[in-house]
């Protein structure tokens, strides 16, 4: 089974069509992600970003007109870091859909540790809801892929009602991890803990 996301992340200006110009821009935006833990999202700028990565201004506007379409990459990358992720985490195990569920919150908690700039700004959510693409909202997307993902991989059947419980679980987890990591950047594990259980009562329904 293939089970891929079907998420596409926001484009550059310069499509990277070499690898050297893919290279440039994964530094780019590993750049702009250190600069936002150090300085926050209010604080960065290209010339940082260009000094950071090694590179000049002009090559960050080569491929990032403004620092606002340089986050938006940024929070698609963070995305696709989270699909791939969650997506890879379920591609034998775990058997039962309930056990997905952990995996994929375990994906987006390991991603609030460790991942730079993560904590910060996410899916772009702090700047505007529908950050990733313009016509859905964040959590949206993410809503979308969950159902596709575990219609496909655990027969659950396809329906609104589903789709529609997914999006709220996606919203509540959003606010109980946000609230999780507010003031510990290891995460609360007993709001962590809260949420599985919600999940799990909550999605149980389906089962």
């Amino acid at each position: 089974m293939n089970d891929k996301p079907d998420f596409v992340p926001a484009t550059v200006r310069t499509e990277p069509v070499q690898q050297r110009s893919a290279e440039r821009i994964t530094s780019l935006l590993d750049a702009a992600a250190e600069l936002i833990d150090k300085n926050g999202i209010d604080g960065l700028t290209t010339s940082d970003v260009a000094t950071r990565s090694g590179s000049s201004v002009g090559v960050v506007y080569r491929y990032f007109p403004n620092i606002q379409s340089l986050l938006r990459a940024l929070a698609s990358r963070n995305m696709e870091k989270f699909t791939a992720r969650i997506f890879g985490g379920m591609s034998d195990e775990p058997a039962h859909w309930m056990d997905g569920m952990d995996v994929a919150i375990d994906g987006y908690v390991e991603l609030l540790r460790t991942e730079p700039g993560f904590r910060a700004l996410g899916f772009g959510d702090v700047i505007d809801k529908r950050f990733v693409q313009p016509d859905m909202s964040n959590n949206s997307v993410l809503a979308r892929e969950f159902t596709a993902l575990f219609t496909r991989k655990y027969g659950l059947t396809p329906s609104d009602e589903l789709a529609f419980d997914f999006e709220i679980i996606v919203e509540i987890a959003d606010s109980i991890l946000h609230r999780a990591f507010l003031y510990d950047p290891k995460g609360d594990e007993r709001f962590i803990a809260k949420l599985r259980e919600i999940v799990r009562d909550y999605m149980g329904k389906h089962a």
